[in-house]
């Protein structure tokens, strides 16, 4: 939307590892489109930039309503909200194919959203700076119950994200600020110690005191990552909407 790559390269880069993507609902279409064309289509509408979205229960992050809308992304936990006109993007994914050979699909429900703020979205300085306390004050309450990620499935996750970072992996297209890649970085590699604490059990939180104290220090960390996730991803719309670009 940015116009610093094709809208081939933005295919590609958007599918990933998937199979296909389709785009359902867009104005002028009666059926399921490709990516290629409903970017095209959603430009020619009016779109000028893509915010992403990533509500949980009890917290719409990124989201600016209706209901309905707000619903739908609720349950994929997962949205675009397209700025410049008034739609957004819900995925649906589904897998396909016989056992050994299973590949996904994605289809991106095209619905009517409220021209408005999205909510909870901070500005890069805020979120960086709330990454930093948050993960201190958390890395302070779970070392004292015990309860890091360990184990050889932890570590070959974090040798994972190790070597990824170690290439040099884009994680932002052209065109970001280098402080939202900085955020980005230090947001997923928040949510992957949350992950890894969460998935190593209670630890060593063994009374019900601990694992309450545990599960309380985790979920403002976990959600201050998602907040700087958004923050990020949405940075290069939000300068363009207080004129920087």
């Amino acid at each position: 939307m940015a116009g610093l790559v094709s809208p081939d390269d933005a295919v590609l880069a958007i599918v990933g590892e998937d199979a296909v993507h389709r785009v359902e609902g867009l104005p002028g279409e009666s059926a399921p489109v490709g990516l290629t064309l409903a970017l095209g289509r959603l430009r020619a509408l009016g779109v000028t930039g893509l915010r992403l979205a990533l509500p949980a229960p009890g917290h719409p992050l990124g989201l600016s309503g209706p209901p309905e809308f707000n619903a739908r992304a609720l349950e994929a936990e997962e949205a675009v909200v397209c700025f410049g006109a008034a739609f957004g993007l819900v995925p649906e994914v589904y897998a396909a194919g016989p056992e050994g050979d299973v590949h996904v699909e994605v289809v991106w429900h095209v619905l009517p959203v409220r021209e408005a703020p999205p909510a909870d979205v901070p500005s890069l300085g805020e979120a960086e700076r709330e990454l930093a306390e948050a993960l201190r004050d958390a890395t302070e309450v779970l070392s004292k119950l015990d309860v890091a990620g360990s184990g050889p499935v932890a570590e070959a996750a974090i040798d994972a994200y190790r070597a990824r970072a170690e290439r040099g992996r884009e994680v932002l297209a052209p065109g970001y600020p280098p402080r939202a890649v900085r955020v980005l970085e230090l947001a997923q590699r928040v949510g992957l110690l949350v992950s890894l604490a969460y998935d190593n059990g209670h630890g060593g939180a063994v009374s019900s005191a601990e694992m309450g104290a545990r599960s309380a220090a985790l979920r403002p960390v976990e959600r201050t990552a998602r907040r700087a996730q958004v923050a990020a991803y949405n940075s290069i719309v939000e300068e363009r909407e207080r004129g920087v670009r």
